[in-house]
């Protein structure tokens, strides 16, 4: 049995010890999955939607302490941190108050018989495997609708979120969901693959990196076994006119340094018109190098520490070499802090190859990009010259305009004149590699669910259609 610990990115310190599960245990994590969902699936939509209800609740009730676990573990500020617990308790409160609606039996035409109708029923024991940049929001993305519908969950989390892991499932049976419904498992990545190809387990999701998706959906495809994956992006934030300018350049640099640039639908590429380019990049580098670095829990801070100083050494070794390169300019930040803990100056990258490491591939961190666009078209080019499609969005004083441009990206979710917006009532994916499937709002029981078509036929008509 291995351990690992909280290695805290505010300080550098070595906190509190776990220990991962033996590869022996996991027949007995899914035997117990597996009976919670023989009892789970026949309880009421009413007596499901009360649980959620109370998560909500609980949520809400202990957000103090539950941000202060992700502060420890990934260096969340505070406020952010709050603002996740707010959106996950409205995720289970939406779910809650729409089960019947969403789990509503579908009524067909007759078409020859007598009744024809399509009732959404759980699979099974599904799995879970989440990152830690959103360690309570990326697990009710997941748990609220599956749970919902009737299914159990055995959730691997990023192993540097042992405490928020853990108060996911406490949270969730202290609602009264029954044990053995939601497993939270300390596990290493490389434990996953045997949980994803057992057939005890009827469905994977997974939010992480591109390598850990893809082999997610190798073993799941081989097993026969639906998956969903959210992975990286590499988003655009097209601004058409100067309209507004000052005003949309300082949404463009608090959401993309929010969380730390730690956010996959987050803008990466800001692709503005030639004519205010100059502009623009005088604008952020006041704006970005005028961004205070700090603790967690410091209330005064814009950005934090990154997840860790791995994560914090990989991004700064990128920007190095792009420099070297030539393939990128540096015109803020783009060094580490010299302070104890897993601290990076915010940066401002301009005349980026988009074929160059930093020009193509997610940089997960505090880092902006500008491009110039000789036209509107161009602007559109840019933002397509990638393999990711997660999101995007279009900023212009012309609504019009800035739709009609929307339309023309290759992406999962695009907005006009906002910006990696969620909500429990919108649906969350994107497309080639930033991954597929969907979460949240409706497209949330979507996904794990048997679609079970029930026909009733008189005897007198039985036969009519013959099988094929």
């Amino acid at each position: 049995m291995s351990t690992f610990a909280i290695e805290n990115p505010s300080t550098g310190k070595t906190e509190d010890t776990f220990e991962r599960i033996d590869d022996s245990a996991r027949d007995g994590i899914l035997d117990r999955s597996t009976n919670a969902f023989a009892s789970w699936r026949q309880t009421s939509i009413d007596e499901r939607a009360a649980i959620l209800f109370r998560v909500a609740e609980l949520y809400e009730d202990r957000k103090a302490e539950l941000a202060e676990h992700i502060g420890r573990e990934m260096g969340k500020l505070a406020r952010w941190a709050e603002a996740e617990i707010d959106i996950v308790a409205d995720i289970y409160r939406w779910y809650a108050e729409h089960a019947h609606e969403l789990l509503a039996d579908e009524h067909l035409p007759a078409q020859n018989a007598q009744k024809s109708v399509v009732k959404k029923e759980p699979l099974g024991p599904l799995l879970g495997i989440m990152p830690w940049n959103f360690p309570y929001y990326q697990v009710a993305r997941f748990a609220a609708p599956n749970l919902l519908l009737g299914n159990t969950i055995v959730l691997k989390h990023a192993s540097i979120c042992p405490l928020s892991s853990q108060a996911c499932q406490d949270i969730l049976e202290e609602a009264g969901l029954p044990k053995d419904a939601y497993i939270n498992i300390y596990a290493s990545g490389s434990q996953m693959d045997a949980f994803v190809a057992d057939p005890r387990i009827k469905g994977v999701s997974l939010t992480g990196s591109e390598g850990a998706g893809a082999a997610v959906a190798k073993t799941a495809g081989e097993n026969y076994k639906k998956s969903v994956l959210e992975l990286g992006g590499n988003d655009p934030f097209i601004v058409l006119d100067d309209d507004n300018l000052d005003w949309v350049l300082d949404q463009f640099a608090l959401i993309r340094m929010y969380n730390t640039g730690q956010a996959c639908n987050a803008p990466k590429r800001l692709i503005v018109q030639e004519e205010f380019y100059d502009r623009t990049v005088s604008y952020l580098e006041d704006k970005i190098s005028g961004m205070k670095v700090g603790s967690y829990d410091d209330a005064d801070a814009d950005i934090g520490p990154l997840s860790s100083i791995d994560a914090r050494d990989e991004i700064v070794s990128r920007l190095e070499q792009a420099a070297a390169d030539g393939t990128a300019t540096i015109r803020v930040g783009g060094k580490k802090v010299e302070r104890e803990g897993a601290y990076m100056e915010p940066t401002l990258l301009t005349d980026v190859d988009p074929s160059s490491d930093v020009g193509c591939n997610e940089i997960f961190g505090p880092v902006a990009i500008v491009y110039k666009a000789k036209s509107v078209e161009d602007a559109i080019a840019i933002a397509n010259n990638s393999d990711y499609g997660l999101s995007s969005s279009v900023w212009s004083s012309d609504l019009d305009a800035a739709f009609e441009v929307a339309q023309q990206l290759n992406d999962g979710m695009t907005f006009v004149n906002e910006a990696s917006v969620t909500a429990a009532g919108l649906p969350f994916g994107g497309v080639n590699r930033s991954g597929y499937g969907r979460e949240l709002a409706r497209w949330g029981v979507g996904e794990f669910v048997n679609e079970h078509l029930y026909r009733v036929s008189d005897q007198r008509s039985a036969g009519n259609s013959p099988a094929l």
